[in-house]
């Protein structure tokens, strides 16, 4: 290289180079590109290209080739499937076009490129991005299906299930994965971590290998041990930030974490926390998804059991560091684990909300689903943990506050872990995982496993003085109860129950009801009473009676949480038998908020939308905000104030789009009111060139 040329201009494709290695969807000026597979640069300055030209590519902290994050390379006659290389394509009087490739397993992150001609001093190219490649076979994230690479890492729009297992109720979620700077803000997760803290050099040599940085993220999520991005708050009470519910996209939270130097955002719970994950993993090409596990078990001490405690009153106590959530969310990632053998490879278990330490740090995953499965607890990373949330065995205690003394009132092997869901490929459907994370509940298989995976733990043999006994488990009650819902589950309708008493026994039996209702969060802990109420019955032999159960709208409204769920038990002491715990946790809908697109929507045409609400309870609502977010639609998030609604009124709420890409969008609303908390919906628009 002559002395003039020590800057090379380097022309980077940008455009043909995304559209190669699907990366087009990022908003960046910069190359960004996949492992594993070859991109065209051309620069100027290389008077002839005969010269020997040597190329650096290096990342990280301090670059060496031991740590596998320097690379150095001459120009070869074809591209090497082992190592980086560069083949020259083609030449003119003062330019060169060299096409070059990386190894399937280099190290991921921004790297500097520069050249060096026979012995010169080396110029710089610029820099570069490099991702996971889920679409090249000899990547760790390969995923053979060209469906699921376009949904699990080129989709920015998911479906997020929520309510409990006899209710599903769904949302939406902007993860935004190709918006704005939100992939320079995952790049700097990396380096905030306490991995790349405590040893930067390892840290980077490490970032070649999805188990490590899903284990690492994990860990950055969640604001505990590492000043990571969200602050997780199951208090009910959410003054000092925003209240988990009213977020509908991870583009906000990412920003608001950077923009504020890097500190929590409030507030996080488990859905924010997986959907944020998903962002992360998915810009950073690794294939992600979020799963919901129905009735799920947040078994604290390792025991493969949950312990709940009531008190005589049927008060639901706060005794146990044990809980059965209503739902909880947690991520799939797709990759190889060649640490556990090929038939642990696939889909891997990463949940990011801070529940229990793992190696002293609030992180989780990833478990192999198919370890899960079959019962092999023991193997990397926190098994025991994920296998307890979709099987553990449920004791309910009644707990005698003045003695300290409990009672076993019943146990149930069958109810953790129903109903896990996740987003379809392609549509916006629910689709049933449970045959993925367990055999059929009930079946000698699925009690097999459960046998096995406690043997592993050590369970079997050891004594457990908290265990109920046999004789406790055996015992037969004389009668059954259930709640049933007679009338709709609406925030601002009276709620309508009916508690069906059975006698199964031949004799007549009398029982005295203590019955509560109190609003919940999701993970079930109480938050406020909402009503109670005692009867006493006789039940005549084999009689069934139905006692009505009437909670009034203005009773419950002012304690209802943002999550809209009411917990409700019976007890029942049974004169000279066992007790009964009849309970049945209710998820209230929202009311509906539609949208409407008026007219065709175009790439960088202005179109209008139209968001209509009607207030269904017969007091004013006021404080309305209305709250619209979508990738390719807007940028940012667009805020209007909604005017109060009288009784039965209806609001029009008009506003202007400017999509800027063309192809299937989602738009998505949040209204919120003083009486309705997150009322969200949202609407596919596609949008034409």
């Amino acid at each position: 290289m002559g002395p003039a040329a020590s800057q090379p201009s380097t022309n980077w494709h940008v455009k043909e180079n995304a559209r190669d290695h699907h990366t087009s969807k990022f908003s960046s000026k910069e190359l960004i590109v996949r492992r594993g597979q070859a991109f065209v640069i051309t620069f100027n300055g290389a008077e002839e290209a005969e010269q020997n030209l040597t190329f650096i590519a290096e990342t990280g902290p301090k670059p060496s080739k031991q740590t596998r994050t320097q690379a150095i390379f001459g120009i070869s006659s074809t591209a090497s499937k082992e190592s980086w290389s560069a083949v020259l394509q083609s030449t003119s009087s003062n330019s060169v076009s060299i096409s070059i490739s990386s190894p399937p397993n280099a190290v991921i992150g921004r790297y500097k490129l520069s050249v060096q001609s026979d012995g010169s001093s080396s110029a710089s190219l610029g820099t570069f991005v490099l991702l996971f490649n889920p679409w090249s076979s000899g990547d760790d994230v390969f995923l053979p299906s060209k469906a699921e690479c376009e949904e699990y890492v080129l989709e920015e729009f998911g479906i997020i299930f929520a309510g409990n297992k006899n209710h599903i109720s769904s949302f939406g979620w902007n993860f935004g994965q190709f918006q704005g700077d939100i992939l320079d803000i995952c790049l700097s997760m990396l380096d905030r971590s306490l991995s790349y803290r405590q040893d930067p050099i390892t840290d980077a040599s490490h970032r070649n290998d999805p188990k490590y940085l899903g284990r690492v993220l994990s860990a950055m999520v969640n604001a505990n041990d590492d000043q990571g991005v969200v602050l997780g708050n199951w208090s009910g009470n959410y003054e000092g930030g925003k209240s988990p519910s009213s977020w509908t996209g991870s583009g906000e939270i990412l920003q608001n974490w950077k923009k504020s130097g890097f500190r929590p955002v409030r507030y996080g719970q488990c859905w924010v926390f997986a959907a944020v994950l998903t962002t992360v993993l998915r810009c950073l090409g690794i294939p992600t998804r979020t799963i919901t596990n129905f009735s799920s078990a947040h078994d604290a001490d390792g025991n493969l059991r949950v312990d709940e405690f009531y008190d005589a009153s049927g008060n639901h106590l706060n005794r146990s560091a044990d809980s059965i959530w209503n739902f909880h969310v947690w991520n799939e990632s797709w990759f190889t684990r060649s640490d556990l053998g090929s038939s642990y490879s696939g889909w891997q278990i990463l949940d990011a909300t801070p529940q229990e330490e793992s190696e002293g740090i609030y992180q989780c995953g990833p478990a192999s689903r198919k370890a899960i499965k079959e019962g092999d607890v023991e193997l990397d990373y926190d098994c025991p943990f994920v296998f307890a949330e979709v099987n553990a065995d449920c004791m309910y205690w009644n707990y005698d506050t003045s003695t300290g003394k409990k009672t076993l009132i019943f146990s149930q092997s069958t109810t953790i872990g129903q109903a896990i869901s996740t987003k379809a490929v392609g549509r916006d459907d629910r689709v049933d995982v449970t045959n993925d994370y367990k055999y059929e509940e009930g079946s000698k298989k699925e009690r097999d496993i459960f046998k096995k995976a406690r043997k592993k733990l050590g369970l079997e043999d050891k004594f457990d003085p908290t265990a109920p006994t046999p004789q406790e488990i055996e015992q037969k009650p004389d009668i059954s109860g259930k709640f049933k819902v007679a009338g709709p589950l609406q925030v601002g309708k009276d709620l309508n129950l009916i508690l069906v008493l059975a006698n199964l026994q031949s004799d007549a039996k009398t029982v005295r009801i203590n019955m509560t209702a109190w609003s919940t969060v999701y993970t079930r802990r109480p938050v406020h009473e909402i009503w109670k109420d005692s009867i006493s019955v006789t039940l005549s032999p084999k009689e069934e009676k139905q006692f009505p159960i009437k909670i009034p709208y203005t009773e419950y409204q002012q304690q209802l949480t943002t999550d809209n769920t009411i917990q409700v038990t019976a007890l029942c002491h049974v004169e000279g038998g066992i007790q009964v715990l009849v309970q049945r946790d209710i998820a209230l809908d929202n009311p509906t908020i539609d949208i409407q697109v008026l007219g065709e929507a175009k790439v960088n045409r202005e179109v209008d939308v139209e968001v209509i609400f009607t207030n269904p309870i017969d007091t004013e609502v006021t404080d309305c905000m209305l709250q619209v977010e979508g990738s390719d639609l807007l940028r940012g998030i667009l805020e209007i104030d909604v005017p109060p609604l009288k009784a039965g009124e209806n609001s029009s709420t008009k506003f202007k789009l400017i999509p800027f890409e063309a192809g299937p969008k989602h738009l998505l609303v949040n209204f919120s009111c003083d009486k309705f908390a997150n009322i969200k919906t949202f609407k596919m628009v596609n949008v034409t060139e």
